[in-house]
């Protein structure tokens, strides 16, 4: 089946609310956690974005045995690449074999704040791919020198590697980006969409893990996660490139005043019952991924985490058991 995991929406909450929510993830049974990189939140309702790295290098302190990961960094615009590089070092020698780098081509909303220019997608995905070059290069150890169409590095060494370095997960919407991702260790998407994965495994991503993001709204009412998703993240129903070309949280705000509870509820998974969860889950699953980090819209993780505890979690180990005996099953009279 799937393997659960935890969104932290660094655009909902400060950083030790952060840090405390890393510990109440790995304490409430999930596997993993990702956690998101902004400099602006979606709107100004959310309200926060603090510094990843800082928050990360608490959270290795924090935790003990779960995985982290950033889903997604920006290695190309407003941070150049060779700096993700050494944060991302320092961070999986803090927490030795359980970080992941997650790394997308951006949205301007984060990425314009400098006075550079918001490049095409295409020439995005480019810079992307480049940005992994530099920071290959850099995790080799080393002196290195980078003269690129994007990028310069000159005379470079990051003293400070970790002894295991950290798996490189792309964010990809698209089969070009999907290739890339199938070039380093594995993929990221926010949809369950299945042609994605595909052209991922036919560029060679086969095996390697996919990691899916799910938005949810749990409370104890559907009606009243409907209407606390529709105040907090009502970004869920912005799609398109909006959700890559605006560049402050106002412009986010006006789009939303057109979304309703109806379509809201149609992109984030609202209210208690255990049965939509898991169809939700499961719809990521059918799709190809085998990850999937489940992000509560609000501010109660609390009971969030303790209904995926007693009602999720255990429901899909049960999944993933019966679906590994079926198969050793048909193995055994093959």
């Amino acid at each position: 089946m799937v393997t659960l995991g935890y969104s932290l929406s660094s655009e909902e909450h400060p950083a030790n609310e952060l840090v405390k929510h890393a510990k109440m993830a790995e304490d409430a049974g999930f596997s993993f956690a990702m956690i998101s990189d902004h400099y602006h939140p979606w709107t100004h309702k959310q309200g926060h974005s603090p510094f990843v790295w800082s928050v990360l290098g608490a959270i290795a302190s924090a935790t003990e045995r779960i995985p982290i990961g950033t889903a997604v960094t920006c290695p190309t615009v407003r941070i150049h690449p060779g700096i993700i590089a050494q944060a991302a070092a320092t961070v999986a020698s803090m927490m030795p074999g359980r970080f992941m780098l997650g790394l997308g081509s951006g949205e301007k909303l984060n990425e314009h704040i400098f006075g550079s220019r918001w490049p095409a997608a295409g020439v995005r995905i480019e810079m992307l791919a480049e940005a992994v070059e530099v920071i290959n290069n850099l995790w080799r150890g080393g002196w290195q020198n980078h003269h690129g169409r994007h990028y310069t590095v000159e005379n470079a060494r990051i003293f400070s590697l970790p002894d295991k370095l950290p798996p490189v997960y792309i964010a990809s919407a698209c089969a070009r980006s999907a290739r890339l991702a199938a070039k380093c260790d594995g993929i990221i998407c926010t949809q369950p969409n299945s042609s994605t994965i595909e052209a991922f495994e036919q560029a060679g991503g086969k095996g390697k893990p996919r990691f899916g993001h799910l938005s949810v709204c749990w409370a104890r009412d559907e009606t009243q996660a409907r209407k606390q998703a529709l105040e907090q993240w009502p970004n869920a129903a912005i799609s398109g490139q909006s959700s890559f070309e605006l560049p402050l949280p106002r412009h986010y705000e006006e789009l939303a005043k057109r979304v309703t509870e109806s379509e809201i509820g149609s992109s984030v998974i609202c209210g208690p019952d255990p049965k939509k969860h898991l169809d939700a889950i499961r719809e990521f699953a059918d799709a190809g991924f085998d990850h999937v980090f489940v992000h509560q819209v609000g501010r109660d993780q609390k009971g969030f985490a303790e209904f995926y505890r007693s009602e999720i979690i255990p429901a899909i180990r049960e999944m993933s058991t019966n679906g590994r005996a079926r198969q050793d099953s048909a193995d055994s009279h093959a």
